[in-house]
């Protein structure tokens, strides 16, 4: 099989662990969790859970780390799945490393999205949500493949997984796995050390269990936002592989 690296652009609060999971359990698959994570703390101060650990303990160097994700896959393995959160990416930076990559998008209801960043922070804006970065980094894809590259949303995955993953492997020339719909539960040597701080449900887990709406009532002060992401993840969400 051809030698293939996968770079999965999500934003926070979606379903980027579960589904880093699912390409990790496959044989012929080596995972890589958020590497460009080290240089966001660094260079952006934020307050993250043992963000110093992290800082100290991997590369924050963001030309070191790229020369590595265009590099050789490791373990002779035959695809490499980077899994990637937007907006680690370092703001008006050049991108067109991501090029010889198979660039894919997850995406996730804002509304939800907003539901779970608000129990975790008070300062929340547009670009907490990761969404124009994510769709800065699609529209690049598009303008230099000249082909719109695979969105998957995260909901559709959680109500028919073997579906939409055939589907998306099918997109980026891979064969699918049904080692890709269960997993054993607890950590996973792809994980990244800061996932003692934020992978507590998806240790729980063996596979995409079926999607559970937020009955939360947003607050008034993020309804702007809301109403700016609905119409970025709208874009998005129309491209989206569906059954």
């Amino acid at each position: 099989m051809d030698r293939t690296t996968i770079a999965m652009w999500s934003g926070p609060r979606n379903i980027s662990t579960a589904l880093m999971y699912s390409f990790e359990n496959r044989n012929d698959c080596h995972a890589t969790d958020e590497p460009l994570y080290a240089s966001f703390l660094l260079s952006s101060g934020t307050p993250h859970p043992g963000a110093k650990e992290v800082i100290e303990n991997y590369e924050s160097d963001v030309g070191k780390v790229i020369t590595e994700l265009r590099g050789p896959i490791p373990n002779q393995k035959h695809i490499w799945y980077q899994k990637h959160m937007c907006h680690h990416l370092p703001e008006g930076s050049d991108i067109s490393w991501i090029n010889d990559f198979k660039n894919c998008f997850l995406i996730r209801d804002p509304l939800e999205v907003l539901l779970s960043l608000s129990k975790i922070t008070d300062s929340i804006d547009l670009l907490s949500t990761g969404l124009p970065q994510q769709l800065t980094i699609f529209r690049h894809v598009i303008n230099n493949s000249g082909k719109v590259p695979p969105v998957v949303d995260s909901a559709d995955i959680l109500k028919d997984p073997k579906s939409i993953l055939s589907a998306l492997c099918e997109s980026i020339g891979v064969p699918f796995s049904q080692r890709m719909l269960s997993w054993e539960p607890g950590p996973r040597k792809c994980d990244g050390l800061w996932g003692k701080y934020w992978y507590d449900s998806v240790w729980q887990s063996s596979g995409f269990s079926p999607p559970s709406p937020k009955e939360d009532e947003l607050s008034e002060n993020l309804h702007s936002v809301l109403e700016k992401s609905i119409a970025i993840y709208e874009e998005l969400r129309e491209k989206r592989i569906r059954a």
